[in-house]
């Protein structure tokens, strides 16, 4: 877990509090990418915490939602915080709900009880920092404006037993659905197998690796390198594998030894790189 702090540029926290875990939230987003690399490498997802650890540790990897938030959920946990897994659906862009277990999220408590946290590190480009759980109002974070609601509707009354689920919104718009019982990561391994393997699924059809940088986020999709900083977004080409493997050394510290297969790439291997990096 110390060397799980040096990657993300931390230090060992004194309390388990609300200050501590935004900070940390927000250096993993700055330091671990959000990346699909392992499905068109032919890696395999693989839910068990030491495996994840070692990725995102040792490797010096990213990873999707349920790998990244696995290794955060470990991370907190050591440190102090009391953390529940829960599974959530993305809504897409026509507004429809994805599979169950579609993304992982993480509910977090301090240690002195003073609130529960909304924490995720691997949701792509979403809030930077944890979202108060149990407020219904407008919370105000750098990527915009946020919101949890009972699902359905913004005055739609929850479940008699607490269980209801909700909405988090992000400038109105609703990102996902959360249900709020807790769950093992191992329930989680369905989902991750249907994202890495399904035709239908986000990941299969697009290649990306992004990161908080700056004033703004790096994202490589394919051989199309974005950057914004302060609002303003430069693209470039990258024309030459060489290229490519600078890019995901310089710009997020992943090291390969073969680039993954592009799903876009047309006859000469190349892509118009697709999306910018958004997802779960």
């Amino acid at each position: 877990m110390d060397a799980y702090l040096r990657r993300i540029g931390a230090e060992r926290p004194e309390h388990a509090n609300a200050t501590a875990l935004r900070e940390l939230q927000e250096r993993h987003l700055r330091s671990v990418p959000f990346e699909n690399l392992a499905v068109h490498l032919g890696e395999g997802i693989v839910l068990d915490e030491e495996r994840l650890l070692d990725k995102v540790v040792s490797a010096g990897r990213g990873g999707i939602c349920y790998e990244l938030n696995g290794a955060f959920a470990a991370l907190l946990r050591d440190l102090g915080f009391r953390v529940q897994l829960l599974q959530a659906r993305v809504f897409g862009a026509d507004g429809t709900l994805g599979i169950p277990y579609d993304h992982l999220a993480l509910l977090v408590e301090t240690e002195d009880g003073a609130g529960r946290w909304l924490a995720d590190v691997g949701f792509g480009d979403h809030s930077h920092h944890p979202l108060a759980f149990d407020l219904r109002e407008e919370q105000h974070d750098p990527a915009g404006t946020f919101r949890i609601v009972p699902a359905g509707g913004r005055d739609a009354p929850g479940d008699a037993d607490g269980h209801g689920d909700l909405d988090v919104l992000r400038d109105g718009k609703p990102q996902f659905r959360l249900e709020t019982r807790p769950r093992d990561l191992a329930d989680f391994q369905v989902g991750a197998w249907w994202q890495s393997t399904s035709p239908e699924s986000r990941f299969t059809r697009s290649l990306v690796c992004s990161r908080l940088s700056g004033d703004g986020r790096t994202t490589l999709s394919g051989r199309r390198l974005v950057t914004t900083r302060g609002g303003e977004r430069h693209e470039e080409i990258l024309h030459d594998d060489p290229a490519v493997f600078a890019a995901y050394r310089d710009h997020f510290g992943i090291r390969l030894d073969r680039l993954p297969t592009d799903p876009r790439a047309g006859e000469d291997g190349r892509s118009d790189g697709g999306e910018d990096g958004d997802g779960n």
